[in-house]
């Protein structure tokens, strides 16, 4: 009803206003009473009701409603309804846009789906609304490591291949080439070259959403906004005209990994020639570059090298034959996923990647460098060649006596006739080695005088080293030793040397044969090497199994015998359980002492076979070894009773990632475990001591963030790659750091895991400086610690794990004889360590 003067009646818009607060009011009652019953979703729907009917009601209903809509959340990904969580995100953020909660939250959800690149702006958005959110600020982290990899700072660190890169580009474009694509454009330095240096037209692809927005950025901040066109999109997706007005005259890029072809380069410039660049300029046709298409880098050549290499060998190969009574020669054929003989169509990297100049124990050089590849990026059909060519075989005289552990292969990369960059081991340089472990040989040591002969082939576009074997001096044709398989069709320097070179072959394939093939991480190689790890272990259980098994007349029972009805099993076994992540033998370690039942919690088949046959080799009974995981319906309940009536004698957590940082919800593990040992049981570790001390290090900052203008040629890319960084950088070989110590080892903090309430998660330490300079980093590492007597180094040669190191934002001046005060925070399973004061 309308007044006189047109306008709405006062006693209707009092009734709207009471109608809306009587809806408001038994919404809240329903919504209250939806949540008593745990029934989210229609509490989330009354209260997503109230907050649109009564704005004014937000801030005092922010909690609930944040409470409700986590849950409801949790409920809705369970049942896999992705768009459902999406939109109640959507929402929730329409009504609380600056909600620092909701943002993480609604990054949890993207990032688990694996949306890492959208969960990674709001995890960014969250931080931004409160930069002390400690939950989003570790998000931030871990999604950051996914999405923009270290190399990236390396890289744009690396002064000398930004140079080459400016140079060769300059050139082109005073030759011409006026029209320019660049292909993987990351931050858009190479394009940014080629406006400077003068073209006249200018895009940019890359596939990266992250990548492209650091890229819009950082064009932006250059003033090159509207100069360059970026494009969200690989390179084969580009079309003409729809996305570049034409047919390019140069393509830049440097997608090429430590081992040349492995970001796809060879596939992207098949396409570029075909559908993107103009034709290229005719050998013998002199003059200018306008009218031709071309390729920055033009080429590259691949080099190799034999090498004997302790720290490679023992990621790569198990070298003992027993480990703590346990027998392991004999037993399985272990290989690392980073073989020689891998089938054509399979697409993981054929090789690992190495700073050989830092590598721990360092290398020898076994014969001369060779040449493996050569290639022109700017023929079209030696690319297409490239992918097609059969495997081809090249030998190599062995020049220096030692074990042949790897071929480590670099290459040179040509920009053009003038400018190159060498990616060589002796190189300063921001690209790694390609390594190629050896394995499968029956005997690896080699002497002057023998050959090894290679299998090259880069079929599915990665440089493939597919075979090995290495032609002995001692007799006319030759003693051969393998690795996977040598085509029929490989020619060999004469008819009786193939013969002998098939039956060695064939003869090694029986034996590799009669045992079963078990794939592990290099990791886990590196932990079956470590023999002080296994016998620390087995001293420590030990100990724990001789205190708890029951005593007749003054001897121990059990230890040493296995029950011999089910009866006695009943009473004497003693229960172990191992939660190690991946392969371990700690389980039948435990088991061989006696009337003990050891549980694993492998989870790959072929890992629970391998493990059967080294406890039956070792003579540890089939029944005595359980597999945890394979009687469990939900697989994140791994610490449970192993019998409703039983508790575990002895529990193995694994603490510490190979990463270098704690294991995530550490404490909470161990907080159950606690409770579900039986009296005198044990956690192992019981407790653990983290080591830490100064250094400074221009190693450390130059990866892990870009340092200012310099090395970008006064380019202002550093503030927006640098959002990436992480203050923590793990993976870090102590050992080989190019460092200098400015204070001895400290202890920074303890923690008690099998009394894991009373540890205190901050705590400050004071470190005395012995030595003046700069505080960069400080680097740390863990005491495992067993018992009182026996514990574990995670920075010791033989271990399997790396170290981690906290990278200061700024560096601290200090001076010989003074203190730092350091102020150590965990929580969360995550470590921070700050500056807090001290006497510099």
């Amino acid at each position: 009803m309308l007044s006189s003067g047109g306008k709405e009646h006062p006693s209707r818009k009092r009734d709207q206003r009471t109608g809306r607060s009587e809806l408001v009011s038994q919404s809240l009652q329903s919504a209250h009473h939806c949540l008593e019953n745990q029934d989210f979703g229609t509490a989330y729907a009354h209260y997503l009701l109230i907050l649109n009917l009564a704005p004014e009601l937000r801030n005092d209903m922010k909690e609930v409603f944040q409470f409700t809509l986590f849950k409801w959340a949790e409920e809705l990904a369970a049942l896999s309804r992705t768009r459902d969580v999406l939109d109640c995100y959507e929402q929730a953020l329409e009504l609380f846009p600056n909600s620092e909660m909701i943002c993480n939250s609604m990054g949890e959800h993207l990032f688990r789906m694996g949306f890492r690149d959208e969960a990674a702006g709001y995890f960014y958005k969250a931080l931004k609304l409160n930069p002390d959110f400690i939950d989003a600020k570790e998000n931030f982290y871990r999604v950051a490591n996914w999405l923009v990899e270290r190399w990236h700072f390396t890289m744009l660190n690396d002064g000398r291949r930004n140079r080459m890169y400016w140079n060769a580009i300059q050139k082109a474009v005073r030759a011409g080439c006026h029209n320019v694509l660049d292909i993987g454009a990351g931050t858009g330095i190479l394009s940014m070259f080629a406006k400077k240096a003068g073209a006249l037209c200018v895009s940019a692809c890359e596939v990266s959403k992250t990548m492209y927005e650091v890229a819009c950025d950082v064009i932006a901040a250059n003033n090159m906004q509207g100069e360059v066109e970026l494009l969200h999109m690989k390179s084969l997706e580009i079309k003409i005209p729809k996305h570049i007005p034409e047919r390019v005259h140069l393509v830049v890029t440097e997608t090429v990994d430590a081992g040349l072809f492995g970001e796809g380069i060879v596939e992207s410039l098949i396409h570029a020639w075909k559908h993107l660049l103009l034709k290229p300029k005719p050998k013998d046709q002199h003059g200018g570059a306008e009218g031709f298409g071309r390729v920055i880098p033009a080429g590259a050549v691949v080099f190799g090298m034999a090498v004997e290499c302790p720290e490679i060998r023992r990621h790569h190969r198990v070298s003992v034959k027993e480990v703590a009574s346990v027998q392991l020669e004999g037993t399985v054929e272990v290989q690392s996923p980073v073989h020689f003989a891998v089938q054509s169509d399979d697409s993981a990297e054929p090789y690992s990647t190495e700073r050989m100049s830092r590598i721990p124990g360092g290398y020898t050089v076994l014969t001369e460098p060779f040449q493996a590849l050569k290639i022109d990026f700017n023929n079209l059909q030696e690319l297409e060649k490239l992918a097609t060519k059969k495997p081809y075989r090249i030998t190599v005289p062995i020049t220096t006596e030692g074990v042949l552990d790897a071929i480590m292969a670099w290459f040179v990369l040509h920009l053009d006739e003038e400018h190159s960059l060498s990616t060589g081991p002796k190189e300063e340089t921001c690209w790694e080695q390609a390594v190629y472990p050896v394995q499968h040989l029956s005997d690896y040591l080699v002497k002057p005088g023998d050959r090894m002969v290679i299998e090259v082939s880069c079929q599915d576009c990665y440089l493939r080293i597919r075979s090995i074997m290495v032609l002995k001096a001692e007799t006319k044709t030759g003693r051969v030793r393998n690795i996977g398989e040598m085509e029929q069709s490989m020619f060999l320097e004469s008819e009786s040397e193939l013969c002998s070179a098939l039956a060695g072959l064939h003869t090694a394939s029986e034996q590799a044969s009669e045992r079963q093939m078990c794939t592990l991480e290099p990791t886990e190689i590196a932990l079956l090497n470590n023999v002080q790890y296994h016998e620390h272990f087995q001293a420590a259980i030990r100990r724990v199994l001789s205190s708890l098994a029951p005593s007749r007349e003054g001897q121990v029972v059990g230890l040493g015998s296995y029950p011999g009805t089910e009866e006695d099993e009943d009473s004497q076994t003693l229960y172990v359980l191992d939660v190690s992540d991946g392969f371990s033998i700690l389980p039948i370690i435990a088991g061989k002492m006696g009337s003990v039942k050891a549980y694993s919690s492998v989870e790959e088949e072929q890992h629970r076979q391998a493990l059967s046959i080294i406890a039956e080799a070792s003579h540890f009974p089939k029944k005595m070894l359980e597999f945890w995981l394979s009687q469990l319906e939900d697989e994140n309940e791994v610490l449970q009773r192993p019998r409703s009536d039983k508790l575990w004698s002895l529990i193995i957590l694994d603490v510490i990632e190979t990463s270098g940082l704690i294991q995530q919800e550490l404490m909470e593990k161990a907080a159950i475990s606690r409770c579900l040992l039986q009296s005198g049981g044990r956690i192992f570790p019981q407790y653990v001591v983290m080591k830490g001390m100064l250094v400074e290090s221009e190693t450390l900052l130059r990866e892990s963030a870009v340092q200012g203008t310099e090395p970008t040629l006064g380019f202002n890319i550093a503030p927006f790659i640098n959002r990436f960084k992480v203050p923590i950088y793990v993976f870090l070989n102590l050992s080989s750091l190019p460092c200098v110590p400015l204070s001895k080892p400290v202890d920074l903090l303890r923690l008690d895991l099998m009394n894991p309430y009373l540890n205190n998660c901050t705590t400050e330490v004071k470190v005395h400086v012995c030595k003046s300079g700069h505080v960069t980093a400080i680097p740390f590492w863990y005491h495992l610690h067993l018992d009182e007597d026996i514990s574990l180094d995670t920075s010791s040669k033989s271990s399997h794990w790396k170290q981690a190191a906290v990278v200061l934002d700024k560096p601290v001046q200090v001076r010989a004889g003074a203190e730092l005060v350091l102020n150590i925070q965990y929580q969360k399973s995550n470590i921070s360590i700050t500056v807090k004061s001290g006497h510099l």
